[in-house]
């Protein structure tokens, strides 16, 4: 039997066409996925809104065009204060322009002040003022360095107690190197007054917010709860509420110890020697938890003296008190 080469040769061509086609095809598709790509690479990505930064720290504002997947062109610029360091001035595209995700921002970003002329520090808080100055020096701006003699002046006068009334060198005066401040600086009217709150029966958070925001000295005191008498309450103040009394003249504040106190906590009233100060500083009590957790206890104005505060804590926290955002101590409870 012979073999019919013209079938083989059909066979062999129809095979080879049906080839071609399919190799047209994958072609054909793969060209139509290039295509969709290209296309979609042209459209660009999601649209979204420009955010308004200005005014902000400028970590804030990198975090807020990061959400929109913006990107940052930062420029730098001497401002007219320096409190302005570090935020931004302005921006550009404005806020609220809709653009593609992924688009350039460009951002003003304070370097602060050129300092070359003494600024005008009257009516402006002494303590700012040096934590303007400690920033400023701790930037390294290679700037003639300013500091402030110490102690400073303190008088009496009818301005907030730290607010600088006069200075010296004068405002204006030419910087040629490192200058040495002269503050005088309100301590606040002479012979000033304050009526004491009505604390009696507030309960314990309630009394020391008041304390906060009375102005008052004090000085805490705990008893055992008698019949009758709830837990962590004001049974016993003195002077009594309504009386006038000189400003810095501890009020004493009795409260009870609470009902119900866990195996592992302690009820207690923290005490720490503060010197005198010639105005009430920011003073503030709080508690590291032994889970690491940091809660605030209390924060209040205080002239110096000895310090009390009532506190509830599991044994191992550590009670810290600060003044000024400064540690002054610490002490375990135990």
């Amino acid at each position: 039997m012979g073999f019919d080469l013209s079938s083989i040769e059909d066979y062999v061509a129809n095979h080879l066409r049906m080839f071609i086609f399919a190799v047209i095809g994958l072609l054909v598709f793969v060209g139509i996925i290039a295509v969709s790509v290209f296309f979609i690479a042209v459209r660009g990505a999601e649209q979204t809104m420009v955010p308004d930064v200005t005014g902000k720290e400028l970590t804030e504002a990198l975090l807020e065009l990061q959400v929109r997947e913006l990107y940052p062109r930062l420029h730098l610029r001497y401002s007219q204060s320096s409190r302005d360091r570090g935020y931004i001035l302005e921006q550009e595209p404005r806020p609220g322009t809709i653009t593609k995700a992924g688009r350039r921002i460009r951002l003003v970003v304070s370097q602060g002040v050129v300092i070359n002329r003494v600024e005008n520090f009257v009516s402006h808080n002494v303590d700012e003022v040096r934590m303007d100055l400690m920033r400023l020096q701790a930037s390294g701006s290679g700037l003639p360095l300013l500091t402030i003699r110490e102690p400073v002046i303190y008088e009496f006068s009818s301005e907030r107690p730290g607010t600088i009334i006069a200075q010296k060198p004068l405002y204006g005066t030419d910087i040629t190197g490192p200058t040495v401040l002269e503050f005088v600086v309100s301590r606040g009217r002479e012979n000033q007054t304050v009526n004491v709150p009505s604390l009696t029966t507030l309960t314990l958070g309630q009394a020391l917010e008041r304390v906060s925001n009375s102005g008052i000295n004090f000085y805490f005191l705990s008893r055992e709860r008698r019949e009758g008498e709830r837990g962590e309450v004001v049974v016993a103040q003195e002077p009594a509420a309504n009386t006038n009394i000189a400003i810095n003249s501890p009020v004493q504040i009795t409260v009870t110890q609470p009902e119900n106190l866990g195996a592992n906590e302690k009820f207690g009233i923290f005490r720490y020697a503060i010197p005198q100060n010639p105005y009430p500083l920011t003073v503030q009590l709080e508690v590291i938890l032994p889970s690491s957790e940091r809660h605030r206890l209390f924060t209040v104005n205080f002239p110096g003296g000895e310090f009390t505060a009532p506190y509830k804590a599991p044994y191992g926290s550590i009670l810290v008190l600060s003044m000024m955002n400064r540690e002054l101590h610490r002490e375990t409870v135990q």
